[in-house]
Formats: C-alpha cells, sequence, structure tokens
C-alpha cells in the first residue's frame, strides 16, 4: 500500500484580471513507506504549490491525491487537518521557533493537540526528542541563545515529535552554512530511518539532492524523474554555494563519508553502536 500519491495532478490559478496560469501540469508521484525522494527545481517552478500538495494543504485542480489509498478530496477540511497533525511533519529553511519559548516548550507546542496518554506525557515525549537530535543539555534554552543549526535542531525535533510518518523538508539548509546543513541532513535522514518515516526533500541544491534514493525535477510544474541531480544545469546560486574546497575534496561525491563522526557529534549514535544496531525511536501516534 502506498503512503502518498499524486496521481496526474495539476494545479491552476486565476489572477484577477489576468488568464489562468497553471502552476503545475500532470504531476504523477508515489511515495512508498520509508521512502527517500529529493526534488530539484528553480524558483518559480512550482515546488511550493507541490508541497502544498504533498502536506496536504490545497487540493489540486485536477487529478487525484491518495493517502493509504484513500483519496484526499473525500476528507472534510477538519479531517485533512488531523491527518497532517498526525502524520505529516514540515521542515522548513526558517526555524519558526516561538520567541521567549525555551526547546523544550518549542517542542512541546505540537503534543498540546494530542489527547490521552500523549498529551499527559508531552514534556518527556518532547525531550526525549530533543536528546535524539543531541540537544539534551538545552532544554531550557531560548532560540537566541542557540546557533543556527541547534535552532535547525529543534525545529526537526518539532517537526518530529508527534512520530510523523512522511517528513516533507522545504530547503532545510538554505539558512545554514555548508558543513552545518550537511549535518543537519545527516541527522534529518537518521532520524527517518530510525522511525521508518519517508522524507521528501524540495531543494535547489543537488548536492543535497543526491542524498535521497529516487531524484525528481520540476520544471515549468512538469515532474520528471532524473538519475542524477548534480548533472542537472546549476543555476548561479547553485554555484556561488559549490565551493572550490568542496569540489577538490570530493565532499559533493560522497556526502555520507563522514556521517558516522557526525552522528557522534551530534549526540545520536555511541562509537561502539553502528546504525544497524542503534534501537528505535518511541514515539506514539495517536489521532487527535
Amino acid at each position: 500500500m502506498s503512503l502518498l500519491t499524486l496521481s496526474e495532478v495539476t494545479r491552476t490559478v486565476i489572477p484577477p484580471d489576468q488568464p489562468a496560469l497553471t502552476i503545475l501540469s500532470g504531476v504523477d508521484l508515489t511515495i512508498e513507506p520509508g521512502d527517500h525522494v529529493s526534488i530539484v527545481g528553480r524558483s518559480g517552478s512550482g515546488k511550493s504549490t507541490l508541497l502544498n500538495m504533498l502536506g496536504l494543504l490545497d487540493l489540486p485542480t485536477s487529478g487525484e491525491i491518495t493517502f493509504d489509498d484513500r483519496p484526499v478530496k473525500a476528507y472534510s477540511a477538519a479531517r485533512r487537518d488531523r491527518l497532517r497533525g498526525a502524520a505529516i511533519g514540515f521542515v522548513f529553511q526558517q526555524f519558526n521557533l516561538l520567541p521567549g519559548r525555551t526547546a523544550l516548550e518549542n517542542v512541546t507546542m505540537p503534543l498540546l493537540y494530542s489527547t490521552g496518554r500523549t498529551f499527559w506525557r508531552r514534556k518527556r515525549i518532547a525531550a526525549e526528542m530533543l536528546e535524539l537530535v543531541g540537544l539534551g543539555h538545552r532544554l531550557s534554552s531560548m532560540p537566541d541563545r542557540l546557533s543556527g543549526g541547534e535552532q535547525q535542531r529543534v525545529a526537526i525535533a518539532r517537526s518530529l515529535v508527534r512520530g510523523p510518518r512522511l517528513i516533507l523538508a522545504d530547503e532545510p539548509t538554505g539558512a545554514l552554512d555548508l558543513d552545518t546543513g550537511q549535518s543537519v541532513m545527516e541527522l534529518i535522514d537518521e532520524v527517518a530511518v530510525r522511525t521508518g518515516a519517508a522524507q521528501v526533500t524540495i531543494t535547489h541544491d543537488p548536492t543535497i539532492a543526491r542524498r535521497a534514493r529516487r531524484h525528481f525535477r520540476l520544471d515549468r510544474g512538469v515532474l520528471t524523474p532524473v538519475d542524477d541531480p548534480s548533472l542537472e544545469p546549476l543555476t548561479r546560486r547553485d554555484r556561488r554555494q559549490v565551493t572550490p574546497d568542496a569540489e577538490g575534496s570530493g565532499a559533493a561525491d560522497s556526502p555520507d563519508a563522514d556521517a558516522d563522526s557526525t552522528l557522534e557529534r551530534l549526540g545520536l549514535r555511541d562509537q561502539s553502536t553502528s546504525s544497524s544496531d542503534a534501537p528505535p525511536v518511541s514515539t506514539e501516534r495517536t489521532d487527535s
């Protein structure tokens, strides 16, 4: 059974006093449980609109979206909201942390909409998630006392605290430097593997996209599979971000070369424990 499927999805908008504008055209995409997909596209290619479709925020003008093989259009808006909150986690370029709230309070927020045992254990669950992302020692820290990479890790913990089945990462490293961005991506990948969540990364950066197992390119609303996103034409912004040092060191060719040491530095892996032996994350899913 597929987790999420887009079949011939088209999205058309009609601006005031303008002809109809087609943003997505006949998009076909199937996401399986535990899948890892990257979508590369330039600005204006329709990435944000596609993200809204994948996140069940918008419905298509034509075509069909199914979740667990059930048509989403048959759901009421309230039911889509509940499904999104329970099953989909968003990681954005901007951290969007609540100022004046500690890291623990930020991660606890999504659990306020839970019920039963999860609601009463919300602080413990949030603390465990922060420990997982290597911030167990920063529970009481305010966002303005955290580095950019630490803020993104808090945002990741918040997006995953309800145990989503699908992680949607929208330019998750856009506000970070190269090294911190790679560490954050390794973190997202590791947590997705541990929880069994499917992952879709939408990015303009081919080096980030290459981390996925399946690759797609979105161009003028048309989604097509590609063998290697690094072979796609680079934008000017892409070229600025690929430094000579990175090219010369082969970092782009082997982004996971130092994954073990990075995960140890983030507190996700003990030096004597391999990723295959790592215990699964204990998260509870409840319908709110």
